[in-house]
């Protein structure tokens, strides 16, 4: 897996990565103690309001931005997008009112729609071998993970001696040091191409188009709802069950988290090997009928009265989702790559960043507000039923018969979206 490290342009990007998802993780611990601090018992609700403001940016400003940037030089756009993220992150400590959170994380998140999904698309362009690029995948979702379990841990750590809103300046430097990888790396020539000459209308929807005439892809909308509940259950509600429930201190927010990390990391390990041996199809699915088993025991666990051997139950289950998570999120871009060429990439890309993240705006509001107003285990139980939905769509959207290449007709689809002349506007 560490093979593709010696390719220097990767090993920087991946170096870029991996600061900023530690910066971003230590956020995420002291965005829910802000959280706590502002609200108290209703911590969930802003927490579950703000996570929804995050995800309304990006599936709003996502394919919005990129069809305006998709013709820049992809350098410049990543540098400005941190920088205007670690911006809003020095802002952050400020906060005194909780409609202040969600006016800041719609900015800091807009410029992560901006981000993401333009350093996705570069990937398959600097790793064009298949074995390569998989092995990067794993690599980035371990990176995923090693943030979910070292950002808490480093965060645990610093609470010890200095408070929350300290670690916001974290966030801030990880971002920081972003840009500055970037800026001393050289990204693939083929950043500088004028890309699909087409209407603002044309290239804003391309990505969703090609994913609905893709079988596959039309199964990772499902799947990306069946992850999205419980990592709703997760990030909006440990903090509600750690802190107000269980009366457990701040550090045991942060292990919480942890075990989540530490189950996708495991995963995410073995994923090249699984992928190899089991193909796509095998290794998703199963995390499909997995996760809302597991989320099953987590909405038993929820009704059950507060008591000291729960504790141990959370970083089971939660140990136990984090797995399941990763046996979709790992492979899912190799499906983005096998269903679109070099030009329509950042669209496909694009598209799955915007469609995922929309399950979000379903969740989040479920699991913070659902859980404010009628308890812990109403919002389990809903997002369990959320999960359900989605596994059942993954296995009815994906044939059996599908196990290899995404069929060269699904691909020719994608060609077509990308040379047809009907939208095109000639001379811009």
């Amino acid at each position: 897996m560490l093979s593709v490290l010696k390719n220097t342009t990767y090993r920087r990007l991946f170096s870029a990565q991996v600061v900023a998802l530690l910066g971003t993780g230590m956020l995420t611990v002291a965005l829910g103690l802000l959280a706590f601090d502002l609200a108290g018992k209703d911590a969930g609700a802003v927490m579950g309001t703000a996570l929804t403001v995050k995800m309304a940016a990006y599936v709003g400003f996502a394919p919005v931005i990129n069809a305006l940037v998709a013709r820049l030089p992809k350098k410049p756009v990543l540098i400005g997008a941190d920088l205007l993220r670690a911006g809003m992150a020095l802002c952050l400590p400020f906060i005194t009112e909780t409609w202040q959170i969600y006016v800041l994380i719609f900015v800091l998140q807009s410029a992560s729609a901006t981000f993401t999904p333009a350093f996705q698309s570069l990937i398959p362009q600097v790793l064009k071998d298949e074995r390569d690029y998989t092995r990067a995948l794993s690599l980035s979702r371990l990176a995923y993970d090693m943030e979910a379990l070292v950002s808490p841990a480093l965060a645990a750590l610093l609470l010890t001696v200095l408070s929350y809103s300290n670690l916001f300046l974290g966030t801030a430097v990880g971002f920081l040091f972003s840009a500055l990888m970037v800026m001393f790396t050289r990204l693939p020539s083929t950043e500088q191409t004028t890309g699909i000459q087409a209407s603002l209308w044309h290239r804003t929807t391309l990505g969703t188009r090609i994913f609905w005439h893709n079988r596959r892809l039309r199964s990772l909308l499902a799947l990306n709802l069946v992850v999205a509940a419980p990592t709703a259950l997760v990030l909006v509600n440990t903090v509600v069950y750690v802190r107000e429930v269980l009366h457990r201190p701040a550090t045991d927010l942060a292990l919480a988290l942890a075990c989540f990390g530490i189950g996708s990391m495991i995963v995410a390990l073995c994923a090249p090997k699984f992928l190899d041996s089991f193909g796509d199809r095998a290794v998703m699915l199963t995390g499909a009928a997995v996760l809302p088993l597991v989320l099953v025991g987590a909405t038993v666990m929820t009704f059950l009265p507060p008591g000291p051997e729960q504790w141990g139950w959370i970083l089971g289950l939660w140990f136990l989702l984090g797995a399941g998570n990763s046996t979709i999120l790992t492979p899912s871009s190799r499906l983005l790559r096998n269903a679109s060429t070099e030009e329509t990439a950042p669209y496909v890309f694009t598209a799955q960043f915007s469609l995922s993240h929309a399950c979000y705006i379903i969740t989040y509001p479920l699991a913070g507000w659902v859980g404010a107003a009628a308890g812990l285990g109403p919002a389990a139980l809903a997002l369990t039923f959320i999960a359900m939905i989605g596994s059942a769509g993954a296995f009815l959207s994906w044939p059996r018969h599908s196990l290899t290449e995404v069929p060269a007709a699904e691909t020719e689809e994608a060609n077509f979206e990308q040379s047809t002349g009907e939208h095109v506007e000639r001379g811009h």
